[in-house]
């Protein structure tokens, strides 16, 4: 990719938004490395692929660790003369509008099933259409999807949300927690985390330095738990048990994540865009955890949001 047209086309739609390229391609290397500490055999594998009008895909994925089953960490910047329908169903004014677009995805699958699955995105939308005018705006935030209940790891993973977001953490915090929910089950996808979009109300220098501090907070967010969980054993029930629940994660991604629908509508490679899904899961029909069992405690009650960052654990 010719990085010096790519700077030029954004800064030629909003002077500071190339700062935005170089800051989210330079997480993706941090949170790979981050990630790649705690894997002691399988490693990260690159596979660009460039879009066009000078964008790219870089996907790099980490597949059949031991301790890190799947992961995938996506650098994505596309642009074009019309933006895809997950992207104008809130704005349908901007319909047919030229767009930009730079995002990093990425989603950890742990292969123990006691430590959590965890989701994280931000993103960055130019949109500039005649008669409109040019718009921009940030989105995205981390979640946590646990199989077994731990409330010390809960606590951690919401103060250090709460420390990121400072005055907003609430707000962000019930964002996430209503979006991250299944409507066909009517349950929580896990224990939230924070998530906001169309974040353009303040000056972007403002908003910018509020994505950093979520991008700059997901690996203290993360990292301590994988190594607390990391080196628990298990066996076939807790597996089993783990490989049901991704079912939930497959499901939202399918039916309701936007990101998921903005890059098939996009015309993103389908490789990357569903590079997130676990690499095995199960399904079972109607299927009733043990009364009294860890699996049963969090679907009856781990799983209800709560203030998790108020608590002690």
């Amino acid at each position: 990719m010719d990085r010096a047209e790519s700077s030029a086309y954004i800064t030629s739609m909003t002077p500071d938004a190339s700062t935005v390229f170089d800051y989210l391609s330079t997480l993706q290397g941090r949170i790979c490395s981050g990630l790649q500490s705690v894997e002691p055999d399988a490693t990260f594998q690159e596979d660009p692929m460039p879009y066009p009008n000078g964008g790219i895909s870089r996907p790099r994925i980490l597949s059949g660790g031991r301790a890190i089953e799947q992961a995938a960490v996506n650098f994505t910047h596309v642009r074009g003369d019309r933006l895809p329908p997950a992207a104008t169903k809130r704005k349908p004014e901007l319909a047919g509008g030229r767009f930009e677009a730079v995002s990093l995805s990425l989603i950890v699958h742990p292969r123990n099933p006691y430590a959590p699955t965890s989701h994280a995105n931000l993103r960055f939308f130019l949109a500039q259409k005649e008669g409109v005018g040019s718009i921009w705006w940030f989105g995205g935030g981390y979640d946590l999807t646990p199989y077994y209940g731990f409330e010390q790891d809960a606590v951690h993973w919401h103060a250090t949300a709460k420390a990121a977001t400072g005055v907003h953490y609430a707000r962000c915090k019930q964002w996430c927690d209503e979006y991250f929910h299944l409507p066909h089950r009517d349950e929580p996808r896990g224990i939230g985390g924070v998530f906001f979009d169309d974040w353009n109300a303040a000056p972007f220098s403002d908003c910018f330095d509020f994505v950093q501090r979520v991008g700059d907070s997901y690996l203290p967010a993360y990292l301590p738990i994988l190594q607390r969980r990391l080196p628990m054993d298990y066996g076939a029930p807790q597996r089993e048990w783990q490989l049901y629940r991704r079912g939930r994660y497959v499901e939202f991604n399918l039916l309701y994540d936007r990101g998921t629908k903005y890059g098939v509508q996009s015309g993103r490679r389908i490789e990357a865009v569903l590079a997130s899904m676990p690499p095995r899961v199960r399904w079972a029909y109607d299927h009733q955890p043990a009364p009294g069992s860890p699996e049963a405690a969090l679907h009856t009650d781990f799983l209800r949001p709560r203030d998790w960052a108020d608590l002690k654990a």
